[in-house]
């Protein structure tokens, strides 16, 4: 059975789209790299979709990808055992090929529309363009701030933060877990582990227990478990072994969890709208306990602040979202899907044979 894991490449935050997407893949370690193009509706999430049941039934791991926008749409299907993926490669996250064609190279999708008929329907077209766009700008001002008035909190809890006894304890751990592999350090790969969507927060914590059957999580309401991360993952990638970074969709440089799955271990962080709901962990850290906060009146305001402020967020994302849907259902009847699909396999095919 292959094995399945699901991540993000980009996300929502207060300081907008947040854009992992240039870390997909390394360039200098991959034989293919397809970037789909094409508009709206036209079916890059039907191509990937496609392609990635192809792979799952020939028993190869699959990791998808999926949209900040709509998490049920996906926004690229990576294979790691033949260093081959396929990504949508157009706005908000544009990817142009380095060494196309030796490497990476288009797949055009925009064939695939009836050019008369969309051309028809540009009036439209238009309406719905400029209304999802301005729904996202409408979002992003209520997530910034949201993140404005949360970062005060977070900043009042780190002037009393017993840093000392996590460094302690993170001391601990690295002696027990992260043992020396030998050989070069581990590669570091990036994503998201979710992102806060028109649903609401989306957390795909089923990869976590995929990979690592071993967690250790991270009660931390604060932002103050990022050192000890750090610290884990520096451990980890010097004694060897390769890791999964996910970051924090807020601050793309501060990791929120850990993964390393060559030693079945993971790091996570848990917290309100983050709560980790796996399995039971192996051993749960109580960073809040490091830190006792006076005031505690006016951060309980902030909570609710930001969190009304992330409302507004969310509700102008399912905005977004509706208008996003008026505008595919303009494009769909325009779409030769049956040429999407039989494309999809044609490269689906090609993959396999990689597999030897």
């Amino acid at each position: 059975m292959a094995q399945i894991t699901n991540f993000f490449a980009g996300a929502n935050s207060g300081d907008g789209f947040q854009n992992l997407f240039p870390e997909v893949t390394d360039l200098e370690d991959t034989y293919d790299l397809m970037v789909l193009k094409g508009g709206p509706g036209v079916g890059k999430s039907t191509f990937m979709r496609e392609i990635g049941c192809t792979m799952e039934t020939a028993g190869t791991p699959v990791e998808y990808l999926w949209c900040s926008g709509d998490p049920d749409s996906l926004d690229g299907v990576v294979l790691p055992e033949i260093r081959c993926a396929v990504v949508d490669g157009t706005s908000p996250h544009v990817i142009e090929p380095r060494y196309p064609a030796a490497v990476d190279r288009y797949v055009d999708l925009g064939r695939f529309y009836d050019l008369t008929a969309a051309k028809a329907a540009a009036e439209e077209v238009k309406v719905w363009t400029r209304d999802y766009k301005a729904a996202y700008q409408r979002a992003y001002r209520h997530l910034k701030a949201a993140r404005q008035v949360e970062l005060d909190a977070v900043a009042s809890v780190k002037k009393i933060f017993q840093s000392e006894k996590l460094t302690r304890r993170t001391a601990g751990i690295i002696t027990r877990e992260l043992r020396r592999r030998g050989g070069e350090a581990g590669k570091t790969t990036r994503r998201f582990l979710g992102s806060i969507t028109h649903r609401g927060y989306i957390w795909r914590f089923d990869s976590v227990d995929a990979l690592c059957p071993k967690v250790y999580e991270l009660d931390d309401s604060w932002e103050l478990a990022g050192e000890a991360l750090s610290a884990f993952h520096r451990a980890a990638s010097e004694n060897g072994w390769n890791t999964i970074v996910c970051c924090s969709p807020e601050e793309p440089a501060r990791p929120e969890h850990l993964l390393i799955p060559g030693l079945g271990l993971a790091f996570v962080t848990s917290r309100p709208n983050m709560e980790y709901r796996g399995g039971k962990p192996f051993r749960r850290v109580r960073v809040d306990a490091m830190a006792a906060p006076e005031g505690r009146g006016r951060l309980r305001f902030q909570v609710r602040m930001a969190a009304l402020l992330r409302e507004e967020g969310i509700a102008a994302l399912r905005e977004a979202k509706a208008c996003h849907d008026q505008l595919e259902a303009v494009y769909n009847p325009y779409v030769d899907f049956d040429g999407v699909r039989t494309l999809a396999a044609l490269e689906a095919a090609r993959l396999l044979s990689c597999l030897g």
